[in-house]
Formats: structure tokens, C-alpha cells, sequence
């Protein structure tokens, strides 16, 4: 199985940095540095190179430091035996752009997968508290790194559905209703929406008792942990929904049944975990979800992911904290990044970990090693 490692990160113009260049260790890379100083900039940057996108800013403009024309992030990678360069720059009103070994990439959807990155942060608590559409794209981003005709089905079910949408409301605008008209629109949505719900019931299957195994290494096993996923189209046939939602579909002027209202139920205890878990509860949780998709993107990619882990302290007791740098300390793990304010702590957190290390300080935007 390969390895993915970040040996070298350079940053110009990117957020608060106006210009980085680091080494980092194959194994452990500890971030430290008061808030607000850039230690998670400095991951979401690693993000960028994997994801072609920010973790946390979907505006890339919104990404470049203070008034400058651009950003850029370079990186130099080790997957196996191979050296690939990856370069992203974004200029102020123009496309960004994507370069892999000095090659354009044309299509960004391409891209995703070639380095898996799998990312804990503080903002994760959305994945618990926000809708449905949140947890869609967080499984829809895990399935996409290694099935690419599953991303493909994505991008062309939501362009469906907005035609879909469209001439629904184009119908009430009118005031004339087309049943064939609609069925057109239909054919495709139940062809693209039927294959993206198997694979979605199939990762689900897969998913739960990897991410439960997590759980009780990091928890001591103390609550009984769920993730159910709930589709519509587990209900009956897509096309005989869609035939039984029509009448309401063209009074609410959108499509109301499909792989579009799917979710996933995070419970404990058989409840649910937004109501009736505690904070350190909930943070355990999220960090057996990410746990799960390094390993199973791992599994079905053949490939040892970087993990970064942004902010470990945050409402986690130290016993758990420390469950968690044994586990990622294991054989089993790459490339390691964790953020924290305090270098002593990090430091007491590692004693006894025989694994390669090393510690960086950000100030106002620099980095540098101790």
C-alpha cells in the first residue's frame, strides 16, 4: 500500500500568510502557535492541494492575503515511489488554476482523489448540528475520492434537477401543466439518482461498523453508537415516487422526492446526538466519523492518507486525547498534522511516542521549525 507524504508546502499571498515556505516530517508535524496566528491556514492550504477547494471558504477570493493580485500554494508530494508537484493559483476575477507536475488540470472533478487528505476541525460540529445537506456532501466527498463515475452521477443529477425545478416553475408561470413535458426530465433523474442511492447504501453499510470500532477505542466503548442512513428511495421505486409526488411538486414549484433529500441519523443511545450528547460527546463522535473515512478511503483508494487534525484539545478531556495520538501513532497511519496553542502540553502529549516529529511556532503569519 502507498504512502502519501507533503515534504514541502510554499505559500504566497495565501490568507494571513504573505509568504511560507516549510519542510515537514513524513510522520508527525505539530502546529502551535496562539490563536488567530494561522495554524489552521496552514492546513487548509494541504486542503487546497487535495480538494482543489478551502475546508472552510467556498469565495477562493475571499482567500487571497490583504490586496494582493493572487495566491498562490505549491506542494510537493511523495506517493509511493513517485515525486508529483501540485500548484494551485487563484488571480483576483479570473478562473483559478490547477497544475499537476506543471500540467494544467483541466477539469478539477480529475483531480480529486490523487492525494486523499482527510481533515478534523472545531467547524465539524456542523456535520451534527446543520441539515441534511451538510452530511450529503461529507459522505458525497468520501465516496467521490475513489469512485469517479460516482462523482460524474452527482454533477449530472443536480443539473437535472434544476432544469427539473425550472420547468415546474415555468409550468406555474404559465399556467399550463405538462405531464410528458416533466418525464423527460424524470428518466434522467431516476437513472442518475437510483445509482447514486446503491452506492450510498452500500458505503453506509460499510462506513457504520468502522466508524462504531472508533468510537469504543476512543470513548472506552462507554455509549452505543449509531449512523443510519434515511432515503426516500428505501421506501419504493423512484420512478412510482416521483409519479405520486407530482401534484405536489408542481403546487410547491420544485422537485420534493430524490437522492436530494437523503440524510444520515447520527445517534446515541438511540437518540439523537444533536439533542441529547454532550460536547465532549459530540467531539468524540466527529473524530470516530473522520477516523472511519481515513480508513475507509484508505482501504478502497490503497492509499495511506495525510491526516490532519486541526485544534486536538478542543472539548476533549486528556484521556481521550490521549486515546486518539495512540491510535494515530500506529502502523496504520501516515502523515500526521496537529494544531494546538499550547507547546508544552503537545510536547507531554508525545513523551514516550517513539515516531518521527517535528514542532513548528507561527507568529503573525510566519512559521517556524523549534
Amino acid at each position: 500500500m502507498d504512502r502519501l507524504f507533503l515534504h514541502k508546502l510554499s505559500l504566497v499571498s495565501f490568507k494571513n500568510y504573505a509568504h511560507a515556505n516549510v519542510a515537514f516530517s513524513e510522520r508527525f508535524n505539530c502546529i502551535t502557535g496562539n490563536n488567530g496566528e494561522g495554524k489552521t491556514n496552514l492546513l487548509d492550504a494541504i486542503h487546497y492541494l487535495s480538494f482543489t477547494k478551502s475546508y472552510f471558504n467556498p469565495i477562493d477570493s475571499q482567500n487571497i492575503f490583504h490586496d494582493a493580485p493572487m495566491f498562490v500554494i505549491q506542494g510537493d508530494f511523495k506517493l509511493g515511489e513517485k515525486e508529483e508537484e501540485v500548484y494551485c493559483g487563484q488571480k483576483k476575477g479570473e478562473r483559478k488554476q490547477f497544475k499537476l507536475n506543471k500540467k494544467e488540470v483541466v477539469r478539477f472533478a480529475d483531480h480529486i482523489g490523487m492525494f486523499p487528505v482527510v481533515m478534523t476541525s472545531p467547524s465539524d460540529i456542523e456535520l451534527i448540528l446543520e441539515g441534511s445537506e451538510v452530511r450529503r456532501k461529507f459522505s458525497d466527498s468520501i465516496i467521490s475520492q475513489y469512485d469517479r463515475p460516482y462523482l460524474e452521477d452527482i454533477i449530472a443529477y443536480t443539473k437535472v434537477l434544476l432544469q427539473r425545478n425550472a420547468q415546474l416553475k415555468q409550468f406555474s408561470k404559465s399556467g399550463k401543466f405538462d405531464s410528458e413535458a416533466l418525464k423527460i426530465w424524470d428518466v434522467q433523474l431516476i437513472e442518475y439518482g437510483s445509482r447514486m442511492f446503491n452506492k450510498r447504501k452500500l458505503f453506509s453499510e460499510e462506513f457504520e461498523p468502522i466508524f462504531q470500532k472508533y468510537y469504543e477505542l476512543i470513548s472506552g466503548g462507554k455509549e452505543k453508537v449509531e449512523i443510519a442512513y434515511q432515503s426516500q428511495l428505501s421506501k419504493g421505486d423512484f420512478e412510482a415516487l416521483l409519479n405520486e409526488a407530482q401534484d405536489k411538486d408542481r403546487v410547491m414549484e420544485y422537485t420534493t422526492v430524490g437522492v436530494h433529500k437523503d440524510d444520515w441519523e447520527f445517534r446515541m443511545g438511540g437518540y439523537a446526538v444533536k439533542k441529547f450528547a454532550s460536547q465532549g460527546q459530540q467531539k468524540s463522535y466527529l473524530l470516530a466519523v473522520k477516523l472511519a473515512q481515513f480508513e475507509f478511503v484508505k482501504t478502497h483508494k490503497q492509499v495511506i492518507p495525510i491526516l490532519m487534525l486541526d485544534d486536538i484539545h478542543d472539548k476533549l478531556d486528556e484521556h481521550r486525547v490521549k486515546r486518539l495520538i495512540e491510535l494515530v501513532s500506529s502502523t496504520e497511519f501516515g502523515q500526521v498534522f496537529i494544531t494546538d496553542t499550547n507547546k508544552d502540553r503537545i510536547q507531554k502529549l508525545f513523551k514516550g511516542v517513539e515516531a518521527e516529529m517535528k514542532i513548528f511556532k507561527v507568529k503573525d503569519g510566519n512559521i517556524a521549525e523549534l
